[in-house]
Parts: structure tokens; sequence; C-alpha cells
């Protein structure tokens, strides 16, 4: 997940180069001036859109008294949330602690306003599963602090599955027999949806492939959106689609949950938060479902992340060190798990809390292997992904450029090769060295 050890500084400023293509035109918020509060503790402001953050924030403040932490709730990150701390950094009012999530700590990094925490958290990276450290660590340095970690993974039926005795799968090829078994069963049910309006969904399934989009040699970007795991996960796809044995459209809306519940869709591809969707979106079907690790490509163990949440520290902030205690307290103490069980099932970065997470979460849902067990699993299974400095605009290529699929105007594989070109362009665009990476 870490970005190439080689990539050189001059690679990394150049990334910087049309940064403000972020900004929009977003109202920035006003940043935090730093001060003390009445009592005398240190005044941190943050700024999140991760939900509960409330919650951490309140019982933090109430533990003690050395630091009080301010929270302003900013829209979530494409939604504007990005724009907002990108203007704030370049008007230099930006609070003392930004909300990154892996994919986009690139392109916050590339603003030069984040301050490196190598040093300061040094002590904790041997307590992070390995995807969520690399993940924070671009160029061997570290500029965020991990908050939770999100491993795909493939959430089903249970009792569908084994009432018509279909074995679930642990290899694509299995997958898409068990896909076209769940028609046979019933022709008015799918196995599960590929959501086309999702391009964090399906960098998810890519990264599985193990052929990151995006690595560094030397000065030089190279891009390989178009390589050929990504474009055998596209073929893949596009061969279910036109079977019909998926669905093409969004997952979590009320068409989605209707389906779900009723028994049309038998199963899921999420992430570890997609724990929480089911039982907030489907309660009554407490019991139903089971958790597995992602079906394999040519039966090797691999895994993709599908999104995950870390913080980083304002270089001009005027408190680091305080906001450093309250993203040391967030990370690892063993009362936020705690906390979090009360409204979500987080699955922490930080192991140690991760195995307070486990034990404070109900398990009154699901049914087989204890969760925990099979995202850990699937954790464990990461390969090294690269994220780009255009990460973020390109979902929003890729959703825009499936479009199409649904109704037969293009193909997955035709799409890809879109996104890349428009990758390569909006690079170079900004003033990149790019190269194009060896086509499947």
């Amino acid at each position: 997940m870490a970005l190439h050890p080689g990539w050189s500084r001059r690679a990394f400023l150049r990334a910087s180069a049309g940064t403000a293509a972020l900004a929009g035109a977003a109202g920035a918020l006003t940043g935090c001036s730093s001060g003390t509060t009445a009592s005398g503790a240190t005044r941190v402001q943050v700024w999140s859109w991760m939900t509960g953050m409330d919650q951490y924030v309140a019982a933090f403040n109430a533990a003690q008294r050395e630091v009080h932490v301010d929270l302003s709730v900013i829209a979530a990150g494409l939604s504007g949330g990005y724009a907002q701390q990108t203007n704030a950094i370049k008007a230099h009012n930006a609070p003392d602690i930004l909300h990154v999530e892996y994919q986009g700590l690139i392109q916050v990094l590339a603003t030069g306003g984040l301050r490196d925490l190598t040093d300061d958290v040094a002590d904790l990276g041997d307590g992070y599963s390995p995807a969520a450290w690399q993940g924070v660590r671009p160029g061997g340095r570290t500029w965020a602090v991990p908050m939770d970690l999100a491993p795909m993974a493939f959430y089903y039926r249970k009792d569908l599955f084994d009432e018509h005795g279909i074995d679930v799968p642990t290899t694509w090829e299995e997958f898409r027999d068990a896909a076209a078994a769940v028609r046979e069963a019933d022709p008015g049910a799918r196995i599960t949806t590929f959501p086309l309006n999702d391009g964090s969904f399906f960098a998810g399934m890519s990264w599985q492939a193990g052929d990151p989009w995006w690595r560094i040699e030397g000065d030089t970007w190279v891009v390989g959106v178009d390589g050929p795991g990504t474009m055998r996960t596209a073929e893949y796809w596009q061969d279910l689609i036109a079977a019909d044995l998926v669905r093409g459209g969004p997952t979590g809306n009320q068409e989605w949950i209707a389906s779900v519940h009723s028994g049309r869709l038998w199963g899921l591809l999420g992430a570890a938060w997609s724990v929480g969707t089911l039982k907030k979106s489907i309660p009554d079907d407490t019991g139903r479902w089971a958790v597995a690790t992602m079906p394999t490509w040519d039966g090797e163990p691999a895994n993709g992340i599908q999104g995950g949440t870390a913080f980083g520290i304002s270089r001009e902030s005027r408190s680091p060190e305080a906001a450093l205690t309250f993203l040391r307290w967030l990370s690892t103490d063993p009362e936020v798990p705690r906390i979090g069980a009360s409204f979500t099932s987080p699955f922490p970065a930080y192991l140690p809390s991760r195995d307070v997470a486990r034990t404070a979460v109900a398990n009154d849902y699901f049914v087989g292997p204890p969760v925990y067990d099979v995202l850990d699993e699937a954790a464990a299974r990461v390969p090294d992904w690269t994220w780009g400095p255009n990460a973020l605009g390109l979902f929003s290529t890729i959703t825009d450029t499936f479009g199409g699929v649904s109704t037969g105007r293009t193909t997955l594989p035709d799409a890809v090769r879109r996104v890349q070109s428009a990758a390569v362009s909006d690079m170079r665009d900004r003033g990149l060295s790019v190269r194009e990476g060896s086509r499947a």
C-alpha cells in the first residue's frame, strides 16, 4: 500500500502541480488559531466527516484537562471535505488536525500542508496492520496517524446458500459457477451487485489483482490503470454483467436494501465497514448472513481495500503536540473501540484496539466463522498498492465512464482504457512527468 520507497523528493514535489483542482469552489471554514480554554487546556481543532467523531471528541475532552478538542463537521471527502481542507491549507488557516483517507493522503500531502510525524509516532508502528502503517508512510516518512482499515470480504446469505446446496466460492471461477447456480435456483435473484457508480469499489477489486495503477520510477509517474490485472478484473465482470449473472446498480440505497432483505440479492462484496451497513440496513436478517474472505485469482491469497481513515496534523498548527496527544488517543486507546461499538462495528488499524473491538461488538448478527477472524485474514492478504496524485478525481472518472456499461454503450474493458487515457492526460496537464505502463 505504500508508495515506492524510491520515490524521489523531486517527483513528490512535482506531484503538487495542479493540486488546486481539488479546491474547487467550496467555501473554506475558519481554521484553528489554537489558544487555551478558560481552564487552561490547550485548544485543538479537528475537521472531520467520520461518523461518531463527536462521541470520540466528547469522551476525550471528559477524560482529561490538558487538551480540549473542538470539532467542525465537514462534508465527506469527495463531496467537498477535501476541497475545504485544501483551500484552508492554501489560505494558511487550516485546522490543527485534517481528515484524510489512505487514497486521499497523497493529494493532501502534495499541498505541503501536512506535518512530518515520523519521529513522533515511530514507537507505534509495530502495533498497526502493515497495510495501514504503509498507507501513511509514502516515501518512507509518516504523514498521518491511522484510524481504521477496510479490507474487502464476501458477505453472503448462508441460509440461502445452504438451502440450495451452493458452495461458498473461494476462487473467481467458482464465483461465476455460484452466480449461475443462484440464478438457476431463483431466476429473480442474483449473487451480488457490481456497483458501476463506485470508483473506489473498482479500485479495491483491481487492488486484489496485484497490479497497482501508479508507481514511481525516478522522477516519473508510471500509470497503468489498464494493466493486466485490472483488465482481467474488468473482463471477468463484463462477462458476468453480459450474462445477467449480477446486477449493476448501486449498493446501500433503498432498492438495494429491499433486494437484499427479500432474497433477490444473496451477497455483497464489501469492506469491513459493510458489517455495520448490513446490521443497520437490514436488522431483521440476524442469523442469515455469514462472511468469507474474497474469492481469489488462481488460488493466490490476496485482498483489496476499500476506504479507511487516517488523520494528519497541519504543518502550520500552533499546537502540534496537543494535536498529537489527541490522535494517539484516538488511534490507540482501548476506550475508542468501545465507544465505536455503540454505533458501528469498528475495525481499528491498531491491532490491540482491534482485539478490544472483537469483544466489544456484539457477535449476534452473523453466523459461521467469527467476523473479526475473517477480516483479520483479509487484512493480512493485502498486497502493496500505490495511490497516485489524482486518485480521488479518478474515482469520479470511473463512475462517469462506467455509466454506459449498463446500457450496452460500452464495456468495462473499453471503459478502463478510457480511464487510463484520462488519468495520463490529467497528470500531464498538472506538469508531471508521466509514462504509460505496459498494457494488457
